[in-house]
């Protein structure tokens, strides 16, 4: 039998096919260290829900759709990434953030308290009974403007300071902001997976979600350190399935979940033209972050018109490296060495562009010198799409 969870994310489903894509890029875990419910994000880049199973399962399968409908509703409107200074501005920011979210869910908003009345009456902030709404007469604002109004209430106000209300959460707020991995690197996952979500779902989105994801996609970054920090997050998982063949540690009777990781990332530096030691500095300063965050096994392959030189890298690695060739260009005899010794999952290259595109079958990314031959940057984008080629 499936877990409350599970059950909760298939009525989820049911409201929109929206979460049905979402679900892919989460893991869910139960635990008895966590009050009710816990988000967090992984160092491989999946968001993490940590529950209480006992605690979940008597609150019931409405009370759990709803809960995790909020912890989803926080990572797209970005409340995930807001970095309170103290622990006063952190109690204010927890009642602005479930505020502008739960008066979204009807499930949540039939319980909610206004904000004002609870701030008048001193009283805790979402608990097993009780959650936070808007002002009565402030409906439909964000996280952002709620903190606001919180402050100048306080200002105005001569009613008990903040830090005296108790915080007794449904949800846990102690791991938003609090990454293993680059908040950059965040911020591009979570841009990546709700575009993609929202893409595969053609259009179906849930109610009071179509203003945040579509501000969230038309405001996601694209300049080749975000590209990069990107293709190396999406090679850490490639897919997730059900299989047969591994069974479920929780449930005899139901087939387990499988991840196909990609194991390898080749770099190929063209060494043959226009490409100044400025930006080779720039482009391995980046390689150098990733490379201590991730354990990702990355090889470097020089090419001018043959292999010059092929490493695994190391960090720290860039600074030994000794530029090899300035001859003519031909890139398709580092691609074949790739394709025939390491089968990397993605492949990034480094060019100055004045060589003929490519064949190459896997995931890639150009990063293009300033300099660059814009015909093949035109082109390169007619056969990989714009996402695929940057400049420098």
């Amino acid at each position: 039998m499936e877990d409350i969870i599970e059950k909760a994310w298939i009525e989820l489903g049911k409201e929109s096919i929206f979460y049905n894509y979402l679900k892919m890029y989460f893991d869910s875990i139960p635990s008895e260290n966590v009050r009710i419910i816990k988000l967090s994000i992984t160092k491989s880049g999946r968001f993490k829900i940590l529950f209480n199973p006992k605690r979940l399962k008597a609150k019931g399968l409405i009370f759990t759709k709803a809960i995790l409908k909020h912890e989803i509703f926080h990572i797209i409107h970005g409340h995930i990434f807001i970095k309170p200074k103290d622990n006063k501005d952190k109690k204010i920011w927890n009642l602005a953030m479930d505020a502008a979210i739960n008066q979204q869910i009807k499930e949540l908003d039939a319980f909610s308290v206004p904000l004002d009345v609870l701030l008048d009456e001193g009283c805790g902030t979402d608990n097993e009974n009780l959650f936070v709404g808007p002002p009565m007469n402030y409906i439909n604002k964000t996280a952002e403007d709620y903190y606001k109004w919180i402050i100048e209430y306080y200002e105005k106000s001569n009613k008990a300071d903040i830090e005296l209300i108790e915080d007794s959460r449904v949800d846990s707020h102690e791991d938003f902001a609090n990454f293993e991995i680059m908040e950059e690197i965040v911020t591009d996952l979570v841009s990546e997976v709700i575009s993609e979500a929202y893409e595969k779902s053609q259009g179906d989105i849930p109610t009071g979600l179509e203003i945040p994801i579509s501000l969230l996609i038309t405001n996601s970054k694209k300049n080749w350190k975000d590209l990069i920090r990107r293709f190396f997050g999406n090679s850490i998982i490639i897919e997730k399935y059900r299989t047969p063949l591994r069974p479920n540690r929780r449930y005899d009777n139901q087939p387990g979940w499988r991840s196909l990781l990609g194991p390898e990332i080749a770099i190929i530096i063209d060494t043959s033209g226009s490409i100044i030691e400025e930006e080779y500095s720039a482009f391995f300063s980046e390689i150098e972050k990733l490379a201590k965050i991730y354990d990702s096994r990355i090889y470097v392959v020089q090419i001018d018109n043959s292999v010059q030189n092929v490493l695994r890298y190391g960090k720290g690695d860039w600074k030994n490296i000794e530029l090899k060739g300035k001859g003519s260009t031909d890139l398709e005899p580092a691609i074949l060495y790739l394709e025939e010794n390491i089968r990397p999952e993605g492949i990034i290259i480094f060019t100055d562009g004045y060589v003929d595109v490519p064949i190459v079958k896997r995931r890639v990314l150009f990063i293009l010198s300033k300099k660059h031959n814009k015909k093949f940057k035109t082109s390169a984008e007619e056969i990989y799409g714009k996402n695929s080629i940057v400049v420098l």
